[in-house]
């Protein structure tokens, strides 16, 4: 069967190693407006949170069902390229200065309505903070979700893209933007191309086909420092935006991307690096990150260890979240295409259940040429 996937970003990438698992002499062909390396990526700002407790303050709980249905299926993606240590789950602290205490609190009620967070939500006293991240000495009240984690993301991009390059039967058109899509269709400036099934998922690419897609930015910051030792995603309560500090512990080391040569991070082995993030705004606006962004995050960063202060700032990304309207994904399916998009500012959180569920409503249910969905939609998964 001959594939085409345009888009070569997260979910593309999902796609792929979802096909090449069931069938290894599968044709894959990527088209992409940028270089196979996927550093223009949503996927590669991410930070690769896996927080579908935390997202549930604003997300509907499909989110939270989808989301820890990809908790399950990651580590075996990772295993599959060689990335052993880019799957963390060592639950998140959620905390929140003095004045944002009443905020705090009425997040974690929010989630103990929501959902039976019977022993998944425990409440932690300045002992409990310290005894679980000794650096987070200055808090005396927080939150701890234990079945919450991260991927990294950074890696798994480079990881996949090395995994990809060892399939004769995989190739990437670089710098090759798809004006439009059909069923068995891919049209670019050379022309038109079939294919057996087409993947669209070109996220903000997409929207000549999308006419209600919209992209959200969002700023992030790396900054290094050593001496301080936070082993776990913090997220931060603020009144403007989802704060979170992720460790990436030696940053991209061992990463070997022609991006990388330009890159400002640090690849010293032995120092401590963490992604703060991230901002959400209302603009398809790709600049670098404005000052009022870098303030409000370096200010909620120095607030949460006074060492912070003495950090480094060795890298700044922004980017933008395909979304839609609901801020939930979208999966179409018809004979010879799928289209999937909008997975907002929770792509890693969603994008191997998505996949799942869109290979099953489409490729895998095809049978003699007659679609066979009985999965629920999104939007049926709701109700």
């Amino acid at each position: 069967m001959n594939i085409a996937i345009a888009g070569a970003g997260l979910v593309g990438r999902v796609v792929a190693l979802n096909l090449l698992r069931t069938n290894p002499d599968i044709t894959i062909t990527f088209f992409d407006k940028d270089s196979k390396e996927g550093v223009s990526a949503a996927g590669f700002t991410a930070a690769g949170m896996l927080a579908p407790y935390a997202e549930l303050e604003t997300a509907e709980s499909v989110i939270f069902d989808l989301g820890h249905r990809s908790i399950e299926l990651w580590p075996s993606l990772l295993k599959e390229i060689g990335l052993f240590d880019g799957y963390q789950k060592k639950g998140t602290v959620i905390t929140a200065h003095p004045q944002d205490m009443g905020e705090l609190e009425h997040f974690i009620g929010m989630l103990q309505r929501k959902v039976d967070a019977e022993g998944k939500i425990e409440t932690l006293d300045s002992e409990k903070i310290q005894a679980l991240e000794s650096d987070l000495y200055t808090h005396q009240k927080g939150f701890y979700i234990p079945d919450e984690g991260l991927i990294d993301a950074q890696r798994f991009m480079a990881f996949s893209v090395n995994y990809f390059d060892r399939y004769e039967n995989v190739s990437f058109r670089e710098y090759t933007p798809v004006e439009r899509i059909e069923a068995g269709k891919v049209y670019t400036k050379e022309g038109e191309e079939a294919f057996d099934w087409v993947f669209d998922t070109r996220g903000l690419g997409a929207k000549e086909y999308f006419e209600d897609l919209r992209g959200v930015r969002g700023e992030v910051l790396w900054v290094e420092a050593n001496d301080i030792d936070i082993s776990r995603p913090t997220r931060l309560m603020h009144p403007r935006y989802k704060l979170y500090i992720v460790p990436r512990g030696n940053g991209c080391e061992g990463i070997d991307l022609e991006y990388c040569k330009d890159c400002k991070l640090s690849q010293t082995t032995g120092y401590k690096r963490y992604i703060i993030g991230a901002t959400e705004i209302e603009s398809e606006d790709f600049s670098p990150i404005s000052v009022r962004s870098s303030m409000e995050l370096l200010s909620a960063l120095y607030t949460v260890h006074p060492n912070f202060g003495e950090a480094r700032v060795v890298n700044s990304e922004t980017n933008c979240r395909p979304a839609f309207k609901n801020n939930l994904p979208r999966i179409e399916n018809e004979a010879g295409l799928t289209r999937i998009n909008g997975l907002y500012r929770h792509g890693y959180l969603l994008a191997p259940a998505i996949v799942e569920k869109a290979l099953k409503e489409g490729l895998f249910q095809m049978s003699n040429g007659v679609m066979s969905n009985e999965e629920p939609t999104i939007e049926e998964m709701l109700v």
